[in-house]
């Protein structure tokens, strides 16, 4: 699927920090790379700011006075969508999933150098804007789930179920190369981006994620499975499942098989 180029030119960014120097910091670099920035130090203002100039991406800190940024990343996603990344002195990968959970799209732990910070600022937006995929063929896995990629709907024993657009970019791509080893590179790459390629606990919630949505026993799936210290797999659909895999480009005889 072809990625959206996005133009730092047309977005606006929202920092949302109370050290003026880490803010001073992100701004000018942000600037510096075309983006119109504005700031707020604190969650209530990051709220007010959220309205009036409408982000195409919150860059936001955790630990700030009288609203976190726990709680503020809750009160953004009450009435907006717009990617989020969080901003920590904290580096334990509870607080990562909590953020994530609650609806953050990324996380970067403090100290950070700015060209990293604007790298995921261009992967989640580019992320953001590139159209979710589309494949028209409705598969029926088996009796108990049921996926249309033409109409973007999963039901899950007779219950339809919604699915966060990164869910169903994983769904996708793991469906359509359904009977094949996907590598945690490869998923990462494919759904995040290549600058996510080492960052394989994103992976792991949101195949948590899957499993809790779409499997019977989540602790004993049968539709992803886990090929240990290697990457996951669908399961072999069918034939009369409706689907057809992407099968890879034959490659030359001797030439490189890494993904």
């Amino acid at each position: 699927m072809e990625q959206t180029r996005v133009d730092p030119r047309t977005m606006t960014a929202l920092v949302v920090d109370d050290e003026p120097y880490l803010v001073d910091l992100v701004r000018l670099n942000l600037e510096a790379e075309g983006y119109r920035v504005v700031t707020a130090p604190t969650g209530l203002e990051a709220l007010e700011r959220l309205k009036a100039d409408l982000p195409d991406v919150v860059i936001l800190d955790v630990m700030m006075p009288d609203m976190d940024g726990f709680e503020t990343l809750a009160r953004i996603r009450e009435v907006s969508s717009v990617p989020v990344i969080m901003l920590t002195v904290r580096a334990e990968e509870s607080d990562r999933i909590r953020g994530l959970e609650i609806g953050a799209d990324d996380y970067l732990t403090k100290p950070f150098s700015p060209r990293e910070l604007t790298t995921r600022v261009k992967a989640l937006l580019r992320r953001s804007f590139t159209p979710a995929p589309a494949r028209k063929t409705r598969i029926v896995v088996d009796e108990d789930l049921t996926i249309d990629f033409d109409k973007g709907e999963v039901l899950a024993r007779g219950r339809k179920v919604t699915l966060r657009p990164t869910e169903y970019r994983l769904l996708y791509h793991l469906v359509n190369n359904a009977g094949r080893l996907m590598t945690h590179e490869t998923l990462l790459s494919k759904v995040w981006g290549p600058e996510y390629r080492d960052e394989a606990h994103y992976l792991r919630l949101y195949i948590t994620y899957l499993r809790q949505k779409l499997e019977r026993d989540p602790a004993h799936p049968v539709y992803i499975l886990t090929e240990r210290g290697m990457g996951y797999r669908f399961r072999e659909l069918e034939p009369d499942s409706g689907a057809h895999a992407e099968r890879p480009t034959p490659r030359r005889r001797g030439a490189g098989t890494r993904p």
